[in-house]
């Protein structure tokens, strides 16, 4: 998948876990960093794969993708941490909005400059972006949850190839004759 469809279900998906994380969260591993490593997987697939960059190309992404995780890793400072039914939850606060669109906007002169030096827009993949940008927070904020001491929240959803939780089944008596 690549191109516009791509790019909706990656803003989609930003968008839920943004909200979700103004609402308050449960902070745990698998969802800190998940989203950012499957991002940052899919943008240098594509990198590799589709646009196959070289030499100068590859300093300018590297200095964008550094750009990205200097900044997620300013976001990560700004949502609050605190302790809920005895583990860790984060909540973003105005600050981490306001870190949010400073992101975007210094996201958007770097690109432009990575273009103005002659590399090809798709050199940088909206994937790569996002997701070098969300692991940068991870990072900060996987450093600041285990500051506090606070065990990160368990991670309640089945594995793959695991069966979903249901309800308690009855339990089954064997009658016999003594």
């Amino acid at each position: 998948m690549s191109g516009f469809p791509l790019v909706l279900v990656v803003v989609v998906l930003v968008v839920g876990v943004v909200v979700k994380r103004f609402i308050g969260e449960p902070l745990n591993a698998r969802d800190l960093f998940g989203a950012p490593v499957i991002l940052t997987g899919l943008g240098v697939y594509d990198l590799v794969n589709e646009v196959r960059p070289a030499g100068g190309d590859l300093a300018w992404i590297v200095a964008a993708a550094l750009v990205g995780l200097v900044l997620g890793g300013l976001r990560g400072l700004t949502p609050r941490l605190f302790t809920k039914r005895g583990h860790l939850w984060q909540r973003y606060t105005g600050w981490t909005l306001l870190v949010w669109a400073g992101s975007v906007a210094a996201n958007a002169g770097v690109s432009a400059l990575v273009v103005a030096a002659g590399v090809p827009a798709e050199a940088r993949p909206t994937t790569l972006a996002i997701g070098v940008s969300l692991l940068g927070e991870a990072l900060v904020l996987g450093l600041r949850g285990v500051a506090t001491g606070t065990p990160f929240a368990p991670d309640t959803r089945p594995r793959p190839g695991q069966p979903e939780p249901g309800p308690p089944r009855p339990e089954q008596h064997q009658h016999g004759t003594a």
